[in-house]
């Protein structure tokens, strides 16, 4: 439901990371989290919620695309 790419983030990658290595060191392993893309399902009217069976991917262009589905708890 959303999709969308980095190039249109409010701040360029390398931007984002020179700032938080300011600060820190990032180690392996770390996850710097940037928040999501214009289509967050609570704001659409009516609200839309992932459910049993969705399929969420994430891909990177030259790395791969990871796949989760979405199963009731």
């Amino acid at each position: 439901m959303q999709s969308d790419n980095t190039d249109n983030m409010m701040f360029p990658v390398v931007e984002m990371l020179v700032y938080i290595t300011e600060g820190l060191t990032l180690e392996a392993g770390d996850v710097i989290f940037t928040g999501t893309p214009s289509g967050v399902g609570h704001a659409r009217k009516p609200p839309a919620w992932m459910r049993n069976g969705d399929t969420i991917e994430v891909e990177i262009q030259g790395i791969g695309t990871l796949r989760n589905p979405i199963a009731d708890e």
